[in-house]
């Protein structure tokens, strides 16, 4: 044994000496541990020569003295992995390398295990998003289009979470998942990716097509009642729809897109496709929201008070407070725009805080200037979001104490929606509003969800009768009955009325003979500015 084959032996990895006779591949004094992998048999078969052959051929041409990378080899099943070092060599007058191989199948193997476990969900057996999302990654990063992804959220499973508990909510997940599982074609991968979200990503060739077969199919499958302990439980869902595109670059983008088709379904009942303008939409909101926030915060919006008027004498009686906004840009906001934002986002509970506040300050100010009651009350409208989050009743007091202020001075508007979601809560916080001596106004009447039993209950001191019914009274007879109708509903209650969009002096005096108390719109006045409202006022009431 020379020299340099003692010395290969002596190392405790697979060593071998590796050089080429013409274009075959021939094996020189390869050590004990790489016998025995087996790749000795015969260099031109080898894994070593298949495999890489022409990187260690590239390498014997360079200059190059040292090289090192990860080699695998093997099918999936029997893969292994090698951390593989070439080395030239200097005692030989023929081009030759050393080639060391570092076993580290074990932890190759012991990483897939627990990538396997990260991208698995535990309960289902299904991929979780991280697996999902990595099989998307690989049709993104080569360029394929044609799939589409469907979002599967499940309608009421918290429910059955808080009725029945999480076992068998659980149970519910494990069964939902076999019966998706049947809807789909072989080649289609189901994931779970949130709680009660499932995620679907199929191939299609005719997008639209596939995708609303495989949401019928599923929708099919989750048709036949549940049995979970004694009971007997429907599952409905809702099923969002995004497809491929190459403007598409990361996993998350096309997940997001079908989710957000999900919330079209829930309205719809029906699987929804992706609307990027619709997506558009909703970015725009987001924006809104973050620049409607900072302006409550930097106190930036305003008041415009609106005069409502005796209709049979035509004196000024209260201001009704509507919110204005002049974002950074200079641009006027419609109320018709942040309000929804508002409410959506919950910052109507902040904004109508600040417009409580403001509005009596102003009424106080005005009392100021006319040295002593004004002789106008104020109102401020209450959004039914408010009234189930806020404590209103303390609120108002101690703002009215604040300013200085008797409680009837101030009269709070809410629309018949603000009944609906907690009415007996609601009743209570009304209740507590009228001992503080505040008026209450019962704002777009007839356009919500009317209940006689609970205006009768309820300490409602006025009416309004929406703009809908008010504009093009006088040449419809259907709206004239619907406004009489009201008025004697008013009256037979004990209450007053407001008409709201009067545009004409001649409507509102055809109001007033009707029955109708007071009125409101631009026949009167515009929304104005704080101290352009006080000049009117003094101006129609001197």
């Amino acid at each position: 044994m020379t020299a340099a084959e003692g010395a290969l032996e002596l190392l405790p990895i697979p060593a071998v000496i590796v050089g080429f006779d013409g274009a075959r591949m021939v094996f020189e004094m390869p050590n004990r541990l790489f016998r025995r992998l087996g790749f000795d048999a015969s260099a031109e078969q080898s894994p070593l020569a298949t495999d890489l052959g022409a990187r260690i051929a590239a390498f014997l041409e360079n200059d190059a003295g040292r090289e090192e990378f990860t080699w695998r080899t093997g099918s999936a099943v029997e893969q292994r992995q090698f951390a593989v070092t070439l080395a030239r060599v200097s005692f030989r007058t023929e081009p030759r390398c050393f080639v060391g191989l570092v076993d580290q199948t074990g932890e190759m193997r012991t990483a897939l295990n627990l990538r396997r476990e990260m991208t698995t969900d535990s309960l289902t057996g299904l991929p979780n998003r991280g697996g999902f999302g990595d099989r998307l990654e690989a049709l993104i990063d080569a360029g394929d289009t044609s799939y589409a992804v469907l979002v599967i959220d499940l309608d009421r499973f918290n429910r059955v979470n808080a009725c029945l508990g999480n076992l068998a909510g659980d149970e519910l997940l494990i069964t939902v998942a076999r019966r998706i599982k049947s809807a789909l074609r072989a080649g289609d991968m189901l994931a779970r990716i949130g709680g009660d979200e499932f995620g679907i990503l199929i191939a299609v060739d005719e997008a639209p097509i596939e995708a609303e077969q495989v949401a019928r199919r599923i929708r099919a499958a989750l048709a036949t009642p549940f049995r979970l302990s004694d009971f007997e439980i429907r599952v409905s869902a809702s099923i969002g729809i995004a497809f491929g595109d190459e403007s598409i670059d990361e996993p998350e983008s096309v997940i997001r897109q079908a989710q957000f088709a999900v919330r079209r379904s829930k309205q719809s009942g029906e699987a929804e496709p992706y609307q990027p303008k619709a997506f558009d939409r909703a970015r725009e909101q987001f924006a809104m929201e973050t620049a409607l926030r900072r302006a409550i915060e930097a106190r930036q919006l305003t008041l415009h008070y609106q005069p409502i008027c005796d209709l049979s004498s035509g004196r000024i009686v209260a201001f009704e407070s509507l919110a204005r906004w002049t974002d950074d840009d200079g641009r006027e906001v419609s109320p018709t725009e942040f309000i929804p934002v508002a409410e959506e986002s919950g910052l109507i509970v902040q904004l109508g805080r600040w417009a409580i506040d403001e509005a009596l300050g102003t009424l106080a100010a005005w009392d100021w200037r006319a040295g002593g009651d004004c002789g106008v009350n104020i109102a401020v409208n209450l959004s039914a979001i408010q009234l189930q989050r806020d404590a209103i009743a303390p609120l108002v007091d101690s703002a009215l104490r604040r300013h200085g202020l008797q409680g009837h001075r101030l009269k709070l508007e809410l629309t018949e929606s603000a009944l609906i979601a907690d009415p007996d809560r609601i009743a209570t916080v009304l209740h507590a509003l009228k001992a503080l001596g505040t008026q209450l106004a019962m704002d777009d009447f007839g356009t919500g969800y009317s209940n006689l039993g609970y205006l009768q209950s309820l300490p409602i001191d006025v009416l309004k009768i929406d703009r809908s019914f008010v504009t093009g009274m006088l040449v419809s007879r259907d709206k004239v009955a619907i406004v009489r109708a009201v008025l004697g509903l008013a009256a037979a209650l004990g209450m007053e009325t407001v008409a709201e969009g009067i545009e004409t002096l001649e409507l509102g005096q055809t109001l007033a003979a009707l029955g109708c108390t007071y009125g409101q719109g631009y026949a009167y006045a515009r929304p104005l500015p704080a101290d352009e409202a006080y000049a009117l006022l003094a101006e129609r009431n001197a």
